[in-house]
């Protein structure tokens, strides 16, 4: 009986990770890139 949850238990945290594997490879994570610009004034006075 033991046995057979360690199995099963096994059995789902390794199809856990390779699901968790497989969202980070196929999907784009990447955050969206936009241009930031900033008007500076110096004073040199």
């Amino acid at each position: 009986m033991i046995g057979k949850l360690l199995k099963l238990v096994l059995l789902l945290a390794v199809l856990g990770f390779v699901g968790l594997a497989a969202y980070a490879w196929l999907d784009d994570l990447t955050p969206p890139v936009r241009e930031n610009t900033l008007t500076v004034t110096l004073d040199a006075g």
